[in-house]
């Protein structure tokens, strides 16, 4: 039953994209909020959208970079106004890319609405090439810290940063998906990592998500108990210096509004 369960939520929300960047081009919207600016990239001839907060400094200081991936059904403005790295952690450069219309496994199998692949090879590796694409920019036209570069979503969105974790995981200083679960952990390099869960979660149920966390802890080397670490947040120490903190709500699928303020207090951590 419970190997059942696991194939199912993998039809859920997990995410893949691979390589390769295009040109990119940044665009005026006058409805952006200050400091956001709207960048265009061909990707394989696919034109692809993004929104990036920067700050002033980025030109010229070090700065960290948190990239934040919607939920299947999302959009790159709703992700900026729930996550809203920019007022939670406005030193940072915070990127939000946008899907494209994507197959769901456990809704939209039909692929009407965005999203973004769920495995290695899904769609072509389009959206981890979107990703390179991004993150090349980035280094071109700012001064990014390498050792600061992050990774957060909701749902299929967090299922994604699991994916970047397996695919990208040198890139990464931490990373903190949320609502999601990822079934090829022993794919994962140690890394600091927060996963956050509803324990009433419908869609991605939580005993899915509970069996990732459990996974990731183990190949973060977390051998000793957790301690609390924030409300209703456990921190397990790790040996190896890659500790995972949970953050475990009573609610659903929905993403906590308290939830931004502890994921930039892990990153900062």
């Amino acid at each position: 039953m419970k190997a059942r369960l696991w194939c199912l939520f993998l039809t859920a929300g997990c995410l893949l994209a691979f390589p390769l960047m295009g040109r990119a081009q940044a665009t005026s919207d006058g409805n952006l909020p200050q400091g956001f600016h709207h960048l265009e990239f061909k990707v394989d001839g696919v034109t692809r959208e993004a929104l990036i907060y920067v700050p002033l400094r980025a030109k010229t200081t070090p700065t960290p970079v948190v990239f934040v991936f919607h939920g299947h059904g999302g959009s790159a403005r709703q992700a900026a106004a729930s996550f809203a790295m920019n007022r939670h952690w406005p030193e940072a450069i915070s990127v939000y890319m946008q899907g494209l219309n994507t197959p769901g496994r456990l809704t939209d199998p039909d692929g009407k609405r965005p999203g973004w692949q769920k495995e290695i090879g899904d769609q072509k590796d389009r959206d981890l090439k979107f990703f390179d694409a991004v993150l090349a920019r980035l280094k071109q036209d700012y001064k990014t810290d390498g050792k600061r570069i992050y990774s957060t979503g909701h749902s299929n969105g967090g299922g994604f940063t699991y994916l970047l974790w397996a695919e990208r995981g040198d890139v990464f200083a931490a990373v903190a998906p949320s609502g999601a679960a990822f079934r090829e952990v022993a794919r994962l390099k140690p890394k600091p990592a927060m996963h956050l869960a509803g324990e009433q979660d419908p869609l991605v149920k939580f005993t899915w998500q509970e069996l990732t966390m459990n996974a990731v802890r183990k190949v973060n080397g977390c051998d000793r108990e957790g301690k609390p670490w924030d409300k209703q947040c456990t921190i397990y120490p790790s040996k190896t210096g890659t500790p995972v903190v949970t953050f475990i709500h009573p609610g659903g699928h929905q993403f906590p509004k308290e939830a931004p303020a502890l994921i930039v207090k892990f990153f900062k951590g």
